[in-house]
C-alpha cells in the first residue's frame, strides 16, 4: 500500500548558505561573493515554488528554507557544479509559535525492512524519540509505522541504509505541528577529530593517530587548522597533527623501513556531510572539494568556547 499524497508548499527544514571563509578561499570557485551567492539564491526562488530565501544581519549570510534534506542537497549540488563556492551550516527544523507555545514538525515515517534487521531500526527510531503506530510483517520483510519529530530524521538516512545493508525503504512525509520537546533528538554522539595545523597530510602523521579514530582523508590531502579530518572514537573532539613528517637521520637502520599500510578513510559525500555535522560545525563546498570544518577554526579559542559552554549546560 503506498503511502497517502499529502501536498505541503510550506518549508520545514532550513540551512544557512554562507560566504565560504575558510583559509582556502577561492582556490578553487569561480563565484565566491557574497553578491555572487545572493543573486543566485534569489534566482532559484524565481523556479522552485517550494524554496525560501531570506537575507539575514550579516551580508555573506543568507537562510534557505526548503522541504528536507534532499530538497536542499539537490540545490548545493547544483550550485557546486555551476561553480560556485560557499559554506553551509548543519539543518535544522523551522519552528512556529502557535497560541504562545513553541511547536516543532512532526512526520509520519513508514520502513520496510528485512525482518533480520528490523531490530536495528525500531532501536535507532526509539534512540530519535518515534512513536511506533503500527507492525506487521510478511515474507521475511517487516513494515514499521511511526510518528516522530522532523529533527529526529536529519542524519537518519545514512545510518539507515548501513542497518539495512542497502535493503530498507524509507518513506516519510509531514503530519503537523506538535509543541516542542525539551529533548535533544538526533545529535551525532562521537567527536571529531580537527587538525590543528597547515598543510599537507603524511602517511608518518596518520598511521600514528589511526588509533584515535576514524579518518576522513588520505596522505597528500592539504588541511588547515580547524579543518575535520576524522571522527573520533570518544564522544569528544580531539585536536591532532596530520602534517608531521618522520625525522630524517644520517644513521642508516640495519633494518629496512616497513611501508606504511593505512586504513581506507572513510568517504564522505555531500548528503553524508550534511547528515553528520554538529551546530558548531560546518560543510565547506566547492566544485572541487567538500571538507567538514568548525565554526570556530583556532584550536585555542575553541577549546575556550568548548568549555564555557560544557560548564553553562
Amino acid at each position: 500500500e503506498a503511502l497517502p499524497f499529502v501536498k505541503i508548499d510550506e518549508p520545514t527544514l532550513a540551512m544557512n548558505f554562507m560566504v565560504n571563509n575558510s583559509p582556502f578561499a577561492g582556490k578553487e570557485g569561480k563565484f565566491v561573493t557574497s553578491r555572487n551567492l545572493r543573486d543566485r539564491l534569489f534566482k532559484e526562488v524565481m523556479t522552485n515554488v517550494s524554496l525560501r530565501v531570506e537575507e539575514t544581519d550579516s551580508s555573506d549570510t543568507f537562510k534557505v528554507s526548503g522541504r528536507g534534506e534532499l530538497h536542499l542537497s539537490i540545490l548545493i549540488e547544483t550550485m557546486r557544479r555551476e561553480n560556485y563556492e560557499f559554506q553551509v551550516s548543519r539543518p535544522r527544523v523551522i519552528l512556529k509559535e502557535i497560541n504562545g507555545v513553541t511547536c516543532e514538525p512532526y512526520e509520519f515515517v513508514q520502513v520496510d525492512a528485512p525482518s533480520d534487521t528490523i531490530g536495528a531500526v525500531i532501536e535507532m527510531l526509539g534512540y530519535r524519540h518515534g512513536v511506533m503506530e503500527h507492525m506487521s510483517t510478511h515474507d521475511n520483510q517487516t513494515r514499521v509505522t511511526y510518528t516522530m519529530p522532523s529533527r529526529g530524521l536529519i542524519g537518519f538516512n545514512t545510518e539507515f541504509m548501513t542497518a539495512t545493508k542497502g535493503y530498507g525503504m524509507l518513506s516519510h512525509y509531514f503530519l503537523e505541528y506538535r509543541e516542542m520537546e525539551a529533548l535533544s533528538v538526533g545529535q551525532r554522539i562521537n567527536g571529531v577529530l580537527v587538525s590543528m595545523a597547515k598543510g599537507s597530510a603524511t602517511a608518518y602523521s596518520i598511521g600514528h593517530l589511526e588509533d584515535r579514530g576514524v579518518m576522513f582523508i588520505e596522505p597528500g590531502t592539504e588541511v588547515y587548522e580547524g579543518m575535520i579530518v576524522g571522527e573520533c572514537n570518544k564522544d569528544l573532539d580531539l585536536a591532532i597533527n596530520v602534517t608531521t613528517a618522520k625525522q630524517q637521520t644520517n644513521t642508516r637502520s640495519s633494518t629496512k623501513d616497513m611501508t606504511v599500510v593505512l586504513k581506507k578513510p572513510k568517504t564522505m559525500s555531500l548528503e553524508v556531510c550534511l547528515e553528520y555535522i554538529n551546530d558548531d560545525e560546518l560543510v565547506e563546498i566547492t566544485p572541487k572539494t567538500i571538507r567538514l570544518r568548525k565554526k570556530i577554526l583556532d584550536t585555542a579559542e575553541r577549546k575556550k568556547f568548548d568549555s564555557k559552554r560544557r560548564n553553562n549546560e
